[in-house]
């Protein structure tokens, strides 16, 4: 590629374009950078999705087709959202993997630029971080509460009753009390925080990590071997091993020297660079798109069949969640017939990508025509399933509920509206952002009625190990 800046002279001239050839190197990097990091799956920042914050991370970015009201007539009554948890820094497995990778470079004899390079990066990372809520994923969560805040003002608004819940995980209960914060901010700006922050929120992990309470799911995908054939084999397939081969001769070492697992632990170094300190980590110039694209699909073949349509099991076990939803829904609406206050009107609860990711597949939301496999990378190039479009950092799905006067039939009365990462999500039974919802209701009956949790998680008596069955 040719360089952005002439050749340097001398003197101040020189000096001078130095300076430029810096500035120049300095935007290459940052734009390889911001490229790769479309695809860096589940460990994407927040920006990816909604590139408007990087500019402003108030801004509730440009217009959409349509307006964001069902109507002029038709106010909120209910609004829950279900939010992952902000920027966290990597697990003590991921770190000691990195701390494996950093070491052998560090002991690599043969002059390497690329090695040594990464040799003499400072391993800041420490085992006790372990996946905690990073400084940044605080900033995630309190932006969001004051973006939420600004685009729901009747809702969202002073001496209105919030309910908070979250994950027993550390990072979620840390990012409801950044959010916390965030509202309080952004509703009463001129009364100091205080202890905003440590107000009690309910830990449940029945409805934000149903998942660990799905026995099926538990022993037929979480601790079953096999459940992974195909993320494994993928691992093994052409594309990696391409990938795997020209990491290897870029740091100078023998392929069998490194294996998937480290190289995706390098590709998730780049990306928790970007997300946690917004810098360009050297570890990012060991990858080129294709090799980036490769990564992606790897990570987003797990989801596929851990959280996502792999196995029925993984979405059939959020009907809790979803069930959870459409009662208060319901409860709000009757209280509005009957005039009374919404006992609920805005639900907050802090979870998981494990938690969002299911339920999505269960309201069918992101499904391609073929199951993701080993061997159909080149044909799911242009996927549906792409997780860090869907569950970023902070991603989040909201509901509202709104009550319509003068509707001109009892049914049109209540209408629903749905927001993926605050950007209005097409229902599948209408292609609308907009929908009554007694049609959604509909849409959703089997689900609403035949969905036992319980029922859907007990294991066959014959066959305990079993994917087929999924």
């Amino acid at each position: 590629m040719a360089s952005c800046c002439p050749c340097p002279f001398s003197g101040r001239r020189s000096l001078l374009l130095l300076l430029l050839l810096r500035v120049c190197l300095a935007r290459e990097a940052a734009a390889t950078t911001s490229h790769l990091s479309g695809y860096f799956g589940t460990k994407s920042r927040y920006e990816e999705v909604n590139q408007h914050l990087l500019r402003d991370p108030l801004s509730l970015g440009p217009p959409e087709p349509g307006h964001l009201l069902p109507s002029a007539a038709c106010v909120p009554l209910q609004l829950r959202a279900l939010i992952r948890h902000g920027t966290r820094f990597p697990t003590e497995k991921q770190i000691r993997k990195l701390g494996q990778l950093h070491r052998l470079l560090r002991g690599q004899a043969r002059a390497c630029p690329a090695a040594q390079q990464l040799a003499r990066w400072d391993m800041w990372y420490q085992p006790d971080m372990d996946g905690r809520l990073a400084p940044k994923g605080r900033l995630d969560m309190e932006r969001l509460a004051r973006r939420l805040a600004a685009r729901f003002p009747g809702l969202l608004a002073p001496q209105r009753r919030f309910a908070f819940a979250s994950s027993s995980k550390h990072r979620c209960v840390e990012s409801s009390g950044a959010f916390r914060r965030g509202l309080h901010l952004a509703l009463h700006s001129q009364l100091p925080a205080a202890d905003i922050e440590n107000e009690k929120t309910e830990i449940n992990d029945k409805l934000m990590r149903f998942f660990d309470y799905c026995e099926k799911f538990v022993t037929c995908v979480e601790e079953n071997t096999t459940a992974m054939y195909q993320v494994d084999a993928f691992k093994e397939g052409p594309e990696m091993k391409r990938v795997l081969e020209k990491i290897a001769a870029t740091l100078c070492l023998p392929v069998s020297d490194l294996n998937a697992d480290l190289v995706q632990v390098a590709f998730f170094t780049c990306s928790s660079e970007l997300s946690i300190k917004n810098v360009n980590s050297p570890w990012c110039s060991l990858f080129s798109d294709d090799d980036a694209k490769v990564l992606e699909y790897l990570n987003d073949l797990k989801q596929y069949w851990k959280r996502g349509y792999g196995y029925d099991i993984n979405s059939r076990s959020s009907c809790i969640l979803f069930q959870d939803i459409f009662k208060h829904l319901d409860k709000a609406i009757a209280e509005s017939k009957s005039s009374m206050p919404i006992s609920s009107p805005v639900i907050l609860q802090f979870g998981h990508a494990e938690t969002l990711q299911p339920l999505l597949a269960l309201m069918g939301f992101f499904k391609d025509e073929e199951p993701l496999t080993a061997n159909n990378y080149k044909k799911q190039m242009h996927r549906k399933f792409r997780s860090g479009h869907i569950v970023p950092y902070a991603s989040n799905l909201i509901f509202v509920l709104y009550h319509c006067d003068h509707a001109k039939t009892p049914e049109e009365e209540y209408q629903v509206q749905i927001l993926l990462n605050e950007k209005l999500l097409p229902f599948l039974h209408s292609e609308e952002t907009v929908s009554l919802y007694t049609d959604l209701k509909n849409h959703y009956k089997d689900i609403l009625q035949n969905c036992h949790f319980k029922e859907e998680c007990e294991l066959s008596k014959t066959n305990t190990t079993s994917t087929d069955e999924l």
